[in-house]
């Protein structure tokens, strides 16, 4: 029977109880070669803790002895490098240094672990060191040369890892502005605590003791401001070769659902069916623009896996609580000039957003002070894994996309805090779905819509509104990942769905009911009418105007060519309802039923 690693982050745990790993040792080769000084990024809950503790785990000195029962029945195993259990190993955890108080404590908090991963690096290796290394209270750097000097006279050299390098640069954009200037200036300045760090690795790397580093975190925003305390490493976050050294494969999903559906004595087609389940909620991240692959949230994938395999059921909340906190994230991008219109776009994905080129290292100091433009926005939220890349287009530029359904999701609740913040509005908003999905009924979320949310919308989004404003004012009421796969421009056969609503496989047997939405917009001024105007006009009138009716008309037929495609899709197995929406201005909604002879 599997056993899923949820949350263990200790190789040498996972090996030897048997845990389910997907190796990913074959890289090690392709990491050596590469360069001595490596900094790599992935977004948090990614599995770089793990993987430093593989790396930890297979050069360590103190193993050598382990070394075929942790890796012989794994892919470098079979062929390792010369280098394997050749050094001291050394990893700093920057989580694990608390962000919290003034400037002197701040230091003291980030000397007081440094020394203590000092301390117990000599402990490891005494028998070898052959000497007392010397702990200054105040001064982790000092703490640290004490450590080479003993290594220096050992045939061997330090590897060190440090894991979450920009811990502390995420801590203070999450922070109160009043706490982000003495916290920036303590850490990150000139004589800050952390550059002054990384200038002693620099250091140590030439020739004194330190032979190779590894560096991950999550986005590239302390580079700048280490640039000239630590401006050695080789960034291969971005390198096709390293696409997939945290994350799962398609074809691994597949291997280990197949032992799960053999376990529960389910039929073979089960595993199809959970298949496509996690590629919709979990997969669909590409971490540079000429792989082929996308790779799958692993700690999501594996949340999944644990719970199926327990329960012999699909777990009925697919967001797991660990990432639900990148909502976070977007709460910082939703509050820069111009961030709401980045998230919707990014929602709506028409048009996609696009960059030439990513940005690869903004200070601290600049991320609170200068002014934001798209790129800086993008960035971000392709490194926080909340974007992904998606290929690029006809100008050469990367395009990027949510990708997947969980991560949907957060954007759909940012959106829902932005305009129904009241928690009665959302609570309401939630009852009215739900009784949409079991009638087919949108009236209720059409006078919802114009009591509610509309009311929300300023002139500014007046001047640029249009169906796709609509669409995801609704697509934010009516979100549901419990029951529904929901999809915003979903892709058929090179056609694009407005809207599509259509239940989880383990669902379908409800009595709840799919469905395919097409939205249109008349502007007031098109329809030469006013606001006020047109509050006073019953439904009737509204759908009898000549240009809704020709909306109306319009969306029929895309709905008409979508079922078709739908159909062929999910081989008629789908009973649909269609509707189409039209808004007149921001005022009114009305919609009707597309009816079919099917």
């Amino acid at each position: 029977m599997l056993k899923f690693p949820y949350g263990l982050r200790n190789f040498y745990d996972l090996i030897t109880e048997n845990y389910f790993y997907v190796d990913r040792t074959n890289h090690i080769r392709v990491i050596e070669d590469f360069g001595r000084e490596l900094i790599f990024l992935r977004p948090r809950r990614f599995g770089k803790s793990l993987l430093l503790s593989m790396l930890e785990n297979y050069y360590d000195i103190a193993k050598a002895e382990e070394f075929e029962k942790l890796f012989g029945h794994l892919a470098i195993g079979k062929n390792p490098t010369p280098n394997h259990n050749k050094y001291f190993v050394m990893t700093w955890d920057f989580s694990a240094v608390s962000p919290e108080g003034d400037v002197k404590q701040i230091s003291q908090h980030l000397t007081d672990y440094i020394n203590e991963c000092i301390q117990n690096c000599a402990d490891n290796y005494q028998s070898l060191l052959k000497g007392s290394v010397s702990i200054y209270p105040s001064n982790a750097q000092a703490s640290f040369q004490s450590l080479l000097r003993f290594i220096k006279k050992t045939p061997y050299r330090l590897y060190l890892l440090i894991d979450e390098y920009d811990n502390f640069a995420n801590e203070l954009m999450m922070a109160h502005q009043q706490e982000r200037e003495s916290r920036y200036q303590a850490l990150l300045s000139g004589t800050g605590a952390v550059k002054a760090l990384f200038k002693a690795v620099k250091t140590a790397a030439s020739g004194n003791g330190l032979e190779r580093t590894f560096v991950t975190g999550v986005s590239p925003v302390v580079l700048s401001d280490m640039s000239s305390g630590y401006n050695v490493a080789e960034h291969i976050y971005l390198r096709r070769e390293f696409n997939d050294l945290c994350g799962f494969l398609d074809s691994e999903i597949e291997k280990a659902l197949t032992q799960i559906v053999f376990e529960c004595d389910f039929p073979k087609d089960k595993v199809q069916q959970a298949l496509r389940l996690m590629r919709t909620f979990y997969d669909g991240y590409r971490f540079s623009k000429p792989a082929k692959e996308f790779v799958y949230n692993p700690i999501l994938a594996l949340y999944f896996l644990k719970n199926f395999q327990q329960d012999c059921q699909f777990p009925e909340q697919l967001l797991d609580n660990n990432l639900a906190m990148d909502k976070g994230k977007l709460t910082y991008i939703s509050n820069l000039p111009y961030g709401e219109e980045v998230i919707v776009q990014a929602l709506n994905e028409n048009p996609p957003l696009s960059l030439k080129q990513l940005a690869s290292g903004f200070g601290v100091e600049d991320m609170f002070k200068s002014v934001k433009d798209t790129q800086f926005m993008v960035s971000l939220l392709y490194y926080f894994g909340i974007l992904t890349l998606n290929g690029e287009n006809e100008w050469k530029e990367m395009v990027f996309k949510v990708p997947n359904l969980v991560i949907r999701k957060l954007y759909v609740d940012k959106l829902k805090d932005l305009f129904l913040p009241e928690k009665l509005e959302q609570n309401q908003a939630q009852l009215l779905a739900r009784q949409f999905y079991k009638t087919g009924d949108l009236q209720p979320i059409c006078d919802f819509m114009e009591q509610h949310y509309f009311k929300a919308f300023d002139n500014r989004d007046y001047q640029q509104a249009n169906e796709l404003t609509i669409k995801t004012a609704f697509l934010t009421v009516l979100f549901d990942d419990t029951f529904y796969i929901m999809d915003s421009e979903t892709e058929l056969e090179r056609r694009y769905a407005d809207l599509t609503i259509i239940l989880r496989p383990e669902q379908r047997q409800s009595n709840l009911k799919n469905f395919l939405l097409e939205f249109k917009y008349v502007s007031l001024g098109k329809a030469d009418l006013t606001g006020e105007k047109v509050r006073e006009m019953s439904q009737d009138e509204i759908k009898a105007l000549t240009l809704v009716q020709q909306n109306f008309n319009e969306a029929k037929t895309q709905l008409l060519d979508y079922q078709k495609r739908l159909n062929r899709k999910y081989e008629n197995t789908l009973q649909l309802l269609m509707i189409s929406v039209v808004a007149l201005g921001f005022e009114r909604v009305v919609w009707e039923s597309v009816l079919t002879d099917n």
